[in-house]
């Protein structure tokens, strides 16, 4: 009887289900009814329509997803007896909360296993800490000892005691009467609850303020509906913002922890502790291939495509400001409105142990945790900017690169320019904004190249410059990000709040870009800290307008996050495009190859700095062999230049004055006053001068002399400049002539001829000297009075007028010499007045200075033929010397006097060699050396030397080849790393 009873009241609830339902039409099988009524068999009934209730509230619905308001849930009376159209409610009930245990068991068992699952993923993509134990305290490794897992693990329930906390259906179904009583006099009440509850699900936030808005709504309805919904979204928006900035600090603070964690291993690496090598970063083995591009192709033409992130903006934009935020240090130079950066510096940021800057081309390192250190650094980088800069200029496009390393810092390669201008001010010069625009598009028209797009908030948006300029270079937006600048005086400034978001959105600029951001750089004083200004700008934007009011999003400001969003578009644009420029790399050194196998086969191929070594050693080696001439070979062209340069002053100012005298006695003392005169102001002087240019003769014949075959004509301007310059550097030094002046008088105040063959030798010297003093006075002569009548009968000369007066006065003062063959050197007034005369009564007129000048050629010959023919009756009188030209008429006084001079001329010859060959030689090389290793440091004297087709040439593949493995190496670690 139980059972049928219970039978026939289950009929009823499927009856009344199936007559009492509205909505949408469909045929149910019988599988699908509820558990009791499916155990009866329905012959009535063989298909049914079934509508499912649609669900009312008492409150409108509020959620971003839908503005459909939920309807009230109304329940149909229930009579009993056998009534077929009769709703049993209580079934449906008991069915929606049994159906919703089993989903919450179902979704925590589910839930339990996916959990596993994740975990077990997790542990297993976890790294190998093994070997960092030892920053782990002991502690936490032993804490098994004292904390017993075992007896807390079966202290917690097992399966089967979760089990016995599922529900009994039986109690369920005793308990639908009580339920039916409960929900007649309460349904408002339950219609709110399942309203509330589906309200959350929408809103997708189980979060503290959901929960509050549904208690309230239960305890009176009335005062939840005076609630507004603009209320309800500025409550829920805030709630979301504070939880927001809430999850930002702690993810900061974990970050920091992990900073200083990473840190402190960096550390003990650096300290040995693991005895490891650490490879080189990504980040700096790319930088090094920026930096050789950079050297090889100056002019930065389209071939460099590498990625970098190019900062523009107006100039006091921000710029720098933004840079130093992200590098998290104040490392460039600061200025009150007046231009700071004058040159691009390419800033390459890396992680490390310490935060630390160098530039490329020193080790210094510059620690960025001292504030001494860093205005070092500012002082030094502005420095470098005032070098590049040449004169008459205010900007250059030479960079300066500089690394920063550190703890946390993003991995990326930055380049700020010089900021753009609209006006030249006085100071600037007159090509400015051109040089600056120029050097803007040169960076810019790079396709690789992420533009940062700097623009000062606190100014009209109009009055930008660089947007347009940004807009030109990249028009679709495809590589640029738009930074806004000073915020904070934006907001305090402007009337409408809603410009700033149009700003950040890109509607007020006809430029277009990858993502807007807005930042806060400080309060506008330069001592601020980048921790005083990170703390100023998240206080600022966690009380901002901007962010409550939904005109800008939680990842749209800090110089965090748009340090972060920059660095990942870096790298993906570094990903995609690397592998393409190393190709074409690959191409442009096949065919650089090719041409130099075609034009130089036989050639090794060597840069300029190797072609500067090759010939650094040429050259010293040409040095050295100055110490293999022979000393015969050094006092034979010393001694030769010596007379050469004071033979004049010998037989002019010495000789001939001495020769005049009447005596021996007097030709003597002459002698010795003028040679010691000589010997203590010029002579030593000359024989410096002298050794000095055969030095430099001889080091100039070995420099310059071909070498066969193997001579390389490419070394010859090198070498000849090196020349130069060491001659030039080089000083003789200052006590050779003090001592060279004692040697001389020395040799001088000699008069003691030993042999025979040493009298021999010196009348063959002087029969040289004057034959040779002859020649040049005949040649005078012959110039002062034209030609013979030989020359005039063959060659068809003429005389002219003067040169006819000077031949009719040579004749007669020829004839005056023929009369008086021992006539004194100079003419007396009456014999010039009688020369005269005698010339006027021919028809010549001449006059006295005229008739001066011939005499002294005319005599000269006299007396040089003269000497000549005393030196041949000199030859026989060596006897006569050694018995001091006792009882004998012949004289031989000037044959001493050049076998003095030629004595004195072979001994400082002598003199001259040793110090050649001793110390002059050495510091020659050494003078060598120093120029070369000047020549060496400076790239720009090595250009202007070592030029031509086949430098250039070498040049350039050298470079591409060291471009292209840079980039095979670092794109072998990018793969390494993915």
């Amino acid at each position: 009887m139980w059972r049928l009873r219970r039978a026939a009241v289950a009929c009823e609830v499927c009856q009344s289900l199936v007559k009492h339902s509205s909505g949408i039409k469909g045929s149910l099988p019988l599988q699908k009814l509820h558990l009791v009524s499916r155990s009866i068999y329905h012959s009535h009934h063989p298909t049914l329509k079934l509508q499912r209730p649609q669900l009312r509230t008492s409150f409108q619905q509020f959620s971003s997803l839908t503005n459909l308001p939920l309807r009230k849930l109304k329940f149909s009376p229930i009579k009993y007896g056998y009534q077929p159209r009769r709703n049993f409610w209580p079934a449906r009930l008991a069915t929606r909360l049994l159906k919703l245990r089993y989903l919450i068991l179902g979704s925590a068992v589910g839930g339990g296993y996916t959990a596993k699952k994740t975990f077990d993923q997790w542990k297993d993509m976890i790294p190998d800490l093994s070997e960092y134990k030892w920053i782990v305290p002991d502690i936490v490794w032993e804490i098994d000892e004292y904390i017993d897992f075992e007896k807390i693990r079966k202290a917690l329930p097992n399966s089967e005691d979760l089990v016995k906390l599922a529900p009994d259906f039986d109690k369920i179904v005793e308990s639908l009467s009580l339920l039916k009583d409960f929900f007649t006099s309460g349904h408002k009440l339950v219609s709110e609850v399942i309203g509330a509850s589906d309200l959350l699900l929408l809103l997708g936030s189980p979060g503290e303020t959901a929960f509050r808005a549904t208690d309230h709504g239960s305890e009176s309805d009335k005062h939840f509906r005076k609630v507004s919904d603009k209320e309800k979204i500025d409550q829920l928006q805030e709630e979301l913002l504070h939880t927001q900035l809430k999850y930002q600090r702690i993810l900061e603070r974990l970050e920091k922890e992990n900073k200083e964690l990473r840190k402190l291993v960096l550390q003990k690496d650096d300290k040995g502790i693991h005895h490891r090598k650490l490879k080189k970063s990504l980040i700096d083995m790319y930088s090094e291939v920026l930096d050789v591009l950079s050297d090889y192709d100056a002019s930065y033409n389209t071939q460099d495509h590498l990625p970098r992130v190019v900062v523009v903006g107006d100039q006091s934009a921000g710029k720098t400001s933004v840079l130093e935020m992200i590098a998290q240090a104040r490392i460039f130079p600061r200025g009150s409105g007046e231009m700071m950066t004058r040159s691009p510096v390419k800033v390459t940021l890396s992680e490390g142990p310490h935060h630390v800057a160098l530039f490329k081309d020193s080790s210094r390192e510059f620690d960025l945790t001292k504030e001494e250190d860093l205005a070092a650094l500012r002082h030094e980088i502005e420095l470098r900017m005032r070098k590049n800069v040449k004169e008459g200029c205010t900007v250059s496009p030479e960079t300066i690169s500089l690394n920063v390393k550190g703890p946390g810092l993003q991995r990326m390669v930055l380049v700020d320019l010089p900021g753009v201008i609209n006006t030249v001010t006085s100071g600037m010069a007159p090509d400015t904004k051109e040089t600056i625009f120029s050097i803007s598009k040169a960076y810019m028209q790079n396709p690789n190249a992420i533009i940062l797009c700097i623009q000062d908030g606190s100014v009209d948006a109009e009055r930008s410059i660089v947007t347009d300029l940004v807009s030109q270079m990249d028009p679709h937006g495809r590589r640029t990000i738009f930074v806004l600048t000073k915020v904070d005086l934006a907001e305090k400034n402007v009337a409408s709040p809603s410009r700033i978001q149009q700003i950040i959105e890109g509607k007020l600029f006809p430029m277009k870009a990858l993502g807007y951001f807005a930042v806060v750089t400080g309060k506008g004083n330069s001592s601020e800290s980048i921790e005083a200004i990170r703390e100023y700008e998240e206080e600022f934007f966690q009380n901002s307008k901007l962010l409550k009011t939904s005109m800008l999003k939680a990842h749209q400001v800090t110089t965090r996050n748009l340090s972060l969003a920059v660095s990942d578009c870096f790298w993906k644009m570094v990903r995609e495009s690397v592998e393409q420029q190393a190709d074409s790399f690959k191409a442009t050194r096949f065919n650089l190859e090719t041409e130099w196998k075609n034009n130089y086969p036989r050639l090794r191929e060597l840069d300029r700095n190797e072609l500067f070594e090759k010939a650094k050693n040429e050259i010293l080696d040409e040095v050295i062999s100055l110490s293999q001439v022979t000393p015969k070979h050094w006092e034979e062209i010393l001694q030769q230049s010596l007379w050469e340069r004071v033979s004049t002053h010998v037989i002019e100012n010495i000789y001939l004055p001495a020769a005049q005298t009447m005596n021996s006695g007097t030709f003597n003392t002459t002698v010795d006053i003028k040679l010691k005169q000589w010997t203590d102001k010029q002579l030593p002087n000359k024989a410096v001068e002298v050794a000095w240019e055969t030095l430099q003769e001889e080091f100039s014949r070995f420099m310059t002399e071909p070498k066969g075959k193997e001579h390389d004509d490419i070394f010859d301007k090198l070498k000849e400049a090196v020349k130069e310059e060491s001659i030039k550097r080089h000083k003789w030094n200052d006590f050779a002539e003090d001592s060279l002046r004692v040697i001389q008088h020395n040799a001088l105040e000699d008069r003691s001829i030993s042999d025979k063959q040493q009298w021999d030798a010196a009348i063959y010297f002087m029969e040289e000297a004057l034959q040779a003093r002859l020649k040049d006075t005949e040649n005078a002569i012959e110039n002062m009075v034209g030609p013979d009548w030989k020359k005039r009968w063959l060659y068809w000369k003429n005389r002219t007028q003067e040169q006819c007066v000077h031949n009719e006065t040579k004749n007669e003062l020829e004839k005056m010499l023929k009369c008086n063959e021992e006539h004194p050197a100079y003419l007396a007034s009456d014999e010039i007045t009688t020369v005269r005369k005698n010339l006027e009564s021919r028809g010549v007129e001449v006059d006295p200075s005229l008739i001066k000048d011939t005499w002294h050629q005319v005599y000269r010959r006299h007396f040089l033929k003269t000497a000549l023919n005393h030196c041949n009756l000199c030859r026989r009188g060596f006897y006569y010397y050694q018995r001091h030209f006792v009882d004998s008429e012949l004289e031989c006084n000037d044959v001493v006097l050049f076998w003095r001079i030629q004595r004195m001329l072979a001994i400082t010859a002598n003199t001259l060699r040793q110090q050649l060959t001793n110390t002059e030689v050495r510091r020659l090389e050494k003078n060598v050396k120093e120029v070369l290793e000047d020549f060496a440091e400076d790239g720009e004297k090595k250009i202007k030397l070592l030029t031509g087709k086949r430098v250039q040439l070498a040049e350039d593949l050298k470079k591409v080849r060291e471009i292209q493995e840079k980039l095979d190496a670092f794109i072998e670690a990018l793969h390494q790393e993915k």
